[in-house]
């Protein structure tokens, strides 16, 4: 990659500060859809079966749309195609709330998807960039600012269900002013561009081997994370018959502990190792399942979901950094991840309310406990080791938390 010469200190920490804030835009937007989940079920008339139907197709979308965002990129720059990304994201949310029925929804979460997809990779990586020029880690950071703009969407979701306010109305006012915030933040990002000799990266290109077990982890975390916020209103709403306004209260609540693990997640993997970070956070979101399954009361099925979020925080950016170790193509690797990873996310509310509807929400969240167990059985698969020749993640400075073993250890990694 190219460009953006000035590369000093002051210049890298503008740029961390505003990749930063483009993190945060983008979570406020998946926010604000979450808590108004119910609304949009009501207002469609959908059955817990329906809504999973229409919720599969943001996978849909993305599913399609993410190859793109590497053309996007190396065609238009990374801040070019990151400002026009993020705006149709933001402006994205407008849709769906408009629908008045199943197949108009269908349709507005499958633009929905596609947008989320592609501006979620692009961000992701432009952030690893950022990264590697800085010397550091930031990535848990950034995805702490993801967390950061999702309570803070759905903190405003919350007050929107609680006073009764159109969710059509909520949303427009949301998305205008996301828009604009997103906008601003982008200026201060890296401009990046491909090399004037390299190849366009092709439409579609499966992940390498060395990045299916790495997204596989990622795919339990990111599933637990769809299913728990998309789905934590409606659980609290229809099993344990809560009011709109605390119903909503469970996202902002799951959303809260993300936001707080993920600011802290980069000196916890300093001290403790990737391994051993991750097989701890998935006793606590395994126990945080059980928790929601077996609840009787509010209180505690808020606390469960909490406990998930603690417990998967850190999962998705670790992921990221053993892609990056993990083979000879480290950016294919990181977009093969980042492809599993969120369309888990995009997948898991239409399969929680395919199981609810054949079951229940209880057993859904069941399932979602055996995923959260599965992190402490698949954790050592983020025990990469760096490229060869490069230490700290190809940053030059001491190894970084991906480059610790399971004890937290710095690895062997000379050549």
């Amino acid at each position: 990659m190219t460009g953006d010469n000035d590369l000093s200190p002051a210049r890298l920490r503008h740029a961390r500060f505003a990749i930063a804030a483009v993190f945060c835009t983008h979570g406020a937007v998946t926010g604000s859809f979450a808590t108004r989940i119910p609304w949009i079920q009501d207002h469609a008339q959908l059955s817990a079966g329906t809504l999973g139907l229409a919720l599969a197709f943001p996978a849909l979308g993305a599913a399609f749309a993410m190859p793109l965002a590497g053309r996007i990129n190396h065609r238009f720059g990374a801040r070019t195609a990151l400002r026009g990304l993020l705006a149709m994201w933001t402006l994205a949310l407008i849709l769906p709330s408009l629908a008045p029925s199943l197949p108009a929804l269908c349709l507005t979460l499958l633009l929905y998807g596609a947008t989320a997809g592609m501006s979620d990779v692009a961000m992701n990586a432009l952030g690893v960039e950022t990264e590697n020029r800085l010397g550091h880690s930031i990535m848990s950071s950034l995805h702490g600012m993801w967390s950061v703009g999702a309570l803070l969407g759905s903190a405003a979701g919350t007050v929107a269900a609680h006073t009764g306010t159109d969710a059509r109305l909520h949303h427009l006012v949301a998305a205008l002013v996301l828009t604009a915030g997103g906008l601003i933040a982008v200026r201060g990002v890296l401009d990046l561009r491909s090399d004037a000799e390299a190849q366009a990266p092709p439409h579609f290109a499966p992940p390498p081997k060395s990045a299916l077990f790495i997204g596989a982890i990622g795919f339990c975390a990111v599933f637990a994370e769809g299913a728990s916020l998309d789905w934590s209103a409606v659980y609290l709403r229809d099993v344990l018959h809560t009011d709109a306004g605390l119903a909503a209260a469970s996202t902002t609540a799951f959303a809260l502990t993300m936001a707080v693990a993920r600011l802290a997640g980069d000196r916890v993997v300093d001290r403790f190792g990737p391994v051993r970070t991750v097989r701890a956070g998935g006793v606590l979101a395994t126990a945080g399942g059980l928790l929601v399954v077996l609840a009787r009361h509010p209180g505690a099925a808020l606390a469960g979901f909490g406990m998930i979020g603690l417990g998967i925080a850190v999962v998705v950016p670790l992921a990221f950094a053993a892609a990056g170790r993990s083979g000879p193509a480290p950016a294919q690797a990181i977009a093969g991840v980042a492809t599993i990873t969120y369309t888990s996310g995009l997948i898991a509310p239409s399969a929680i309310g395919a199981v609810a509807d054949a079951t229940s929400l209880v057993v859904s969240f069941g399932l979602v406990t055996l995923l959260a167990f599965a992190l402490v059985v698949g954790a050592a698969v983020l025990r990469q080791r760096p490229p060869v020749g490069q230490s700290g993640g190809g940053t030059g400075e001491k190894a970084g938390p991906a480059d610790r073993d399971d004890r937290g250890e710095p690895l062997d990694i000379r050549p």
